[in-house]
């Protein structure tokens, strides 16, 4: 409930609890979120999905979550932090390089607009291609074995 979602939100991917329960129930008191969801919301569920929520502080269950973006899994319970760790480990395999640069590059577009993140990828894209795991991704590939990457 309500700094939850907060956390929720603040996340790059989210996994809930088939039986979770959640409300940004702020407004019933009578203040309102105070750590991101009335920017962060809008932007992922839509307004008038965000307004629905926002205003009146009611309780959702996951499915509603899930159709507002508000996670992108639902998972029986019990089996949400191993499949959090499998989305990690399998995050975790890819080029590090690749992944730091796809964060920055969604965060710009988000922070700075579309042009801005579009004007950044050529320098992204020269500053990853040089690299040494971008070499090897591509010997890996032609050469038909799993990578070896190392970071840098």
């Amino acid at each position: 409930m309500t700094i939850g979602i907060e956390l929720l939100l603040a996340a790059d991917i989210r996994i809930a609890a088939a039986n979770a329960q959640f409300a940004q129930m702020e407004v019933q008191p009578g203040i309102f979120p105070l750590g991101g969801a009335t920017y962060r919301l809008p932007r992922e569920a839509g307004w008038g999905n965000a307004m629905r929520w926002l205003l009146t502080g009611d309780p959702f269950d996951a499915g509603q979550a899930l159709r507002l973006g508000r996670v992108q899994e639902v998972v029986e319970t019990g089996r949400q932090l191993t499949r959090a760790i499998e989305l990690a480990h399998r995050i975790s395999a890819q080029v590090l390089l690749g992944i730091q640069t796809t964060l920055a590059s969604a965060h710009l577009a988000l922070t700075d607009g579309e042009v801005a993140a579009g004007d950044a990828i050529r320098d992204q894209l020269r500053r990853i291609s040089v690299s040494d795991d971008a070499k090897e991704g591509m010997l890996s590939f032609i050469e038909r074995r799993p990578a070896q990457f190392t970071g840098r």
